[in-house]
């Protein structure tokens, strides 16, 4: 199973890398196939590559769906 996440650009280090914050985790990118890119827009990372970028309220509503996810019981769990 593959999974992307939001995530959003904090700051451009070349023309095809970018820093990123993954819920307050920041990883280096590569963003050669969303060229335009900017500081504060949002992107989906897979794998260390953005391959889409997304708006602001797309994005706020996938992380909100994550964080009920990780707040949930897991299934069978007592």
């Amino acid at each position: 199973m593959c999974l992307a996440l939001p995530a959003r650009i904090v700051s451009l280090t070349d023309t095809e890398h970018a820093v990123v914050d993954l819920g307050g985790v920041r990883k280096s990118i590569c963003i050669a196939l969303t060229p335009g890119v900017v500081v504060d827009d949002y992107v989906i990372v897979h794998v260390g590559h953005a391959i889409g970028q997304i708006d602001a309220e797309e994005a706020a509503r996938t992380l909100a769906l994550f964080a009920e996810l990780a707040a949930a019981p897991a299934e069978g769990a007592l």
